[in-house]
């Protein structure tokens, strides 16, 4: 199969920028193969996703983005281009839980996401044998409130080591602070449950089961420095009722936790997602 690109873009709204860009693509014997496009009226933003691939002899990365700049100078465009084949490295945070590691390696195992998982930091040790089987480097970054800002830079430097694309805090329960959130703004993302504000601390499903909740959701973003605030990306909720029991909200809670996390990564990996000030624009 020939080569795809993902060409991602977004600018002020004005017409003609489909035009212009398709003609661009044209010009160079792309073929394109997938084109979205949204014009936020309330913003006045636009923003573009193109898959395609050269009929010819094309370009690489190089050389396309010498020729694209003067375009993308007249449309005063922020834009991206990236090969569909390359695989985006990601760092996984956790702490206790497994749920969301153990999906999220078996995906990447068996190919089911684009993603390389360069290595696992965890603030304990219980996760280290999960890690070992797949062998995924492991690394035990203890903290405390005295020791966090060193933890977090001890973090900030595998990232920079590991030449990280995207960093997962795959129920990390740890609050970043924010100089950390700030170097890793649009490029991490988290997961929790959905039972924000209502439901707060520890053992939050057992809260909702004694509050008789009839929906369970989990909710993926972009980590900022609001906690639990950030650009949300994806969402889902399933519904419960009376004849679940309070470990079998939690199991249901884990189930939903795990999916939405690999929908958010999915969408994340395939540069579907803009982020269009605290919201997110999502391509399908």
């Amino acid at each position: 199969m020939k080569e795809r690109f993902i060409l991602t873009l977004s600018c002020e709204d004005r017409i003609g920028i489909v035009a212009k860009v398709s003609t661009f693509l044209a010009d160079y014997s792309a073929f394109i193969l997938e084109s979205a496009q949204f014009s936020d009226l309330e913003t006045g933003r636009f923003f573009l996703r193109c898959v395609f691939h050269y009929e010819k002899k094309g370009l690489d990365k190089k050389a396309f983005s010498k020729l694209f700049t003067p375009l993308s100078q007249e449309l005063s465009c922020q834009w991206q281009l990236h090969a569909a084949s390359e695989k985006t490295r990601v760092l996984l945070l956790v702490s206790n839980q497994s749920h969301c590691l153990n999906d999220l390696l078996y995906r990447m195992q068996n190919n089911l996401l684009s993603i390389e998982i360069a290595a696992i930091v965890s603030n304990h040790q219980n996760l280290k044998e999960m890690a070992s089987w797949y062998k995924i480097p492991f690394h035990y970054l203890p903290v405390t409130p005295q020791t966090k800002v060193e933890q977090e830079e001890k973090i900030l430097q595998l990232v920079h080591s590991l030449s990280i694309d995207l960093v997962v805090l795959a129920r990390y329960m740890q609050i970043l602070s924010p100089r950390m959130t700030k170097q890793i703004f649009g490029r991490a993302i988290n997961i929790h449950h959905s039972f924000l504000p209502s439901f707060k601390g520890a053992k939050p499903y057992h809260q909702a089961f004694e509050r008789g909740v009839k929906l369970i959701g989990a909710t993926a973003h972009y980590v900022n420095d609001e906690l639990d605030e950030g650009p949300i990306i994806e969402q889902e909720v399933l519904r419960v009722d009376h004849t679940l029991t309070a470990d079998q909200f939690v199991q249901v809670g884990k189930d939903v936790e795990a999916q939405v996390l690999a929908r958010a990564i999915k969408a994340h990996t395939e540069h579907r997602v803009f982020l269009n000030g605290l919201r997110t624009v999502i391509f399908k």
